[in-house]
């Protein structure tokens, strides 16, 4: 009867410590932010050890896009230009130059829209007209979508996984757009950042003059910049964003 009791009480000892093991992995898995394409949830940083990701939003600064090429070539630096269908329509040249440099070219919309008061086919339309638009000029398939203004409803991240793209916000942002002082874009890309940023920024002139530090300075304490993708967990090579025969 007492080997009988033991062997029950050990049994039961084993069947707890299982399932604790196994709860304990669930919520691992569940706090990794590892890109899953049936996965419709908004990114809001990346899980590069010691990688930071400089994502430009393109709508309008393509005086500056130039000068900020030139900068990355310098230093081999590859990151991601989250661009407008608008802008694209405007400057194709300039969308096959970022292409050219080997750079991931993501969506921004076509027409800089508050996709939260969108409904499914407005968000799917805004969404989709841009990358056709990108496929059309440059012959890439976007897997990216960063909705302007950072504005986005479970009608956009639904639009956005119809389409093959995840959403991706932001963990810093320069707010280069509205404070138009090249110290204050360096210290709010660069205080106090940690491994996965995704920092926000786009093509201004005080961008452009504060980039060359900003890069200096994540190579002095040891970080890649990389592209989005390669940040948040997906394989990324110049040629992810394939291109047409």
């Amino acid at each position: 009867m007492e080997k009988k009791f033991f062997t029950h009480v050990v049994a039961n000892i084993i069947l707890l410590a299982l399932i604790v093991v196994v709860a304990s992995v669930g919520f691992v898995g569940a706090t990794t932010n590892v890109f899953k394409s049936n996965d419709a949830n908004p990114i809001y940083r990346g899980i590069g050890e010691k990688q930071v990701s400089l994502m430009i939003n393109v709508y309008w600064g393509t005086e500056y896009i130039d000068g900020m090429l030139a900068i990355f070539e310098k230093y081999g630096i590859k990151t991601t230009f989250f661009v407008g269908g608008t802008w694209v329509a405007q400057y194709p040249d300039m969308l096959l130059k970022l292409v050219e440099k080997g750079h991931e070219i993501g969506n921004h919309g076509y027409c800089h829209k508050d996709h939260s008061k969108l409904d499914y086919d407005a968000n799917y339309k805004e969404i989709n007209t841009c990358a056709k638009l990108v496929f059309e000029y440059a012959g890439v398939n976007m897997t990216l979508f960063a909705p302007p203004s950072g504005y986005y409803c479970n009608q956009t991240l639904n639009a956005a996984r119809e389409c093959g793209n995840k959403v991706i916000m932001w963990s810093r942002d320069t707010i280069d757009w509205r404070d138009k002082d090249a110290e204050i874009v360096y210290n709010r890309a660069t205080k106090d950042t940690d491994s996965g940023e995704l920092i926000l920024m786009h093509p201004t002139k005080h961008t452009l003059a504060a980039l060359e530090r900003i890069i200096l300075t994540y190579k002095e304490r040891g970080f890649s910049i990389v592209p989005v993708s390669t940040n948040i967990g997906e394989i990324w090579t110049s040629t992810n964003n394939i291109q047409a025969d």
